[in-house]
């Protein structure tokens, strides 16, 4: 096994972790800093397994399959917690799931034509811009700056706050799956 496989299993292996502190936010309010931490760390070791796999040339099928379903899997786990709080709507939730299924499938396909769709510009800046949005999420709907925000800036700005991030994601994720559909459509003809 690969160092860069071992630093996605890493990933793999505090998705339990932040979940049970997403739980224990809920009766223990600092824990969501905890879930943060967690989140931001499995966050990095997208990067640093990316980095560590093309410069020291350890791609392997595992690390392949491994590191696009881990971060699927961080990212969708954060999105269900908020839905579970009541501070991302099901119905992007089921956008983003809905795109990830879709371009599973259409790499799949492609596969059987004996091509491989390599991940798109805009598949990169969803993941990032989805990780930092769940972040930020995360950082301000803590108890401390969520009070801070809503007493001493204005009521109801966690609310648009979220919704902004809500927004971000589904557009971003939306124009995504869309670019690997158009780019790729010949796969599809028969």
């Amino acid at each position: 096994m690969t160092t860069a496989t071992k630093i996605t299993l890493i990933r793999v292996l505090l998705i339990p972790i932040f979940l049970v502190c997403m739980y224990l936010a809920k009766s223990y309010p600092f824990m969501i800093y905890v879930s943060l931490a967690v989140f931001v760390i499995a966050s990095l070791t997208d990067l640093i397994d990316g980095k560590v796999a093309r410069k020291y040339h350890q791609v392997s099928d595992l690390g392949k399959f491994l590191d696009p379903l881990a971060d699927k899997v961080l990212v969708i786990a954060a999105m269900a917690m908020f839905c579970e709080w009541g501070l991302f709507p099901a119905w992007a939730l089921m956008i983003v799931l809905t795109r990830e299924f879709a371009v599973t499938g259409l790499r799949l396909i492609a596969v059987g034509k004996g091509r491989v769709i390599a991940a798109a510009w805009s598949g990169k800046m969803k993941t990032a811009l989805t990780m930092a949005g769940l972040c930020l999420m995360l950082f301000l709907n803590g108890e401390f700056f969520a009070n801070l925000l809503n007493t001493h800036i204005c009521p109801s700005f966690m609310t648009v706050f979220n919704w902004v991030i809500v927004g971000v994601i589904t557009v971003v994720t939306l124009y995504s799956g869309i670019e690997y559909f158009v780019k790729n459509r010949d796969i599809l003809k028969n």
